[in-house]
């Protein structure tokens, strides 16, 4: 079974769709359409303005990146699809700055040295006190095993 937010996403997908013109239902491959249909959240009811723009009726951010897939694959011109890469290499982009800014391996890094100093300190004064591995090095045993460096 597909993820109940895809599952939703897909309902949202599909009650779009419906306010599609046939022309242009059509260029979208039966087979998609079908994959939505037999994966969608049949619970969850959902229902659009169709007087209203899409952009500021309440869409899940994975129907928006459907049809913009939608969009790009079977509507777009050339033009179009390039534009569209571009906008999606920049957010990509501004997602790992920003993932790189909350979660920087370098300070992970620079707290697990602070981390070693201070168990080595406690495990000089406490010899009967078992060591435990502190999770800021067991993660970045985990990072430096996934880029196959040495520790």
């Amino acid at each position: 079974m597909v993820n109940n937010i895809y599952a939703r996403a897909y309902t949202e997908v599909l009650e779009i769709l419906k306010h599609f013109p046939d022309e242009e239902y059509k260029k979208i491959p039966i087979e998609k359409i079908n994959f939505y249909k037999s994966h969608m959240d049949k619970n969850y009811k959902f229902t659009i303005n169709p007087e209203m723009d899409l952009a500021n009726q309440n869409i899940s951010k994975e129907a928006n990146a459907i049809i913009v897939t939608l969009f790009r694959d079977y509507f777009a011109t050339e033009e179009q699809k390039v534009k569209i890469k571009e906008i999606l290499d920049l957010n990509q982009k501004k997602e790992e700055i920003e993932k790189r800014k909350n979660y920087n391996p370098d300070d992970i890094f620079k707290n697990n040295r602070q981390l070693n100093k201070n168990s080595e300190i406690l495990d000089t004064s406490t010899q009967l006190v078992e060591y435990k591995e502190p999770f800021f090095i067991k993660l970045k045993k985990f990072i430096f095993q996934m880029l196959h460096l040495d520790f």
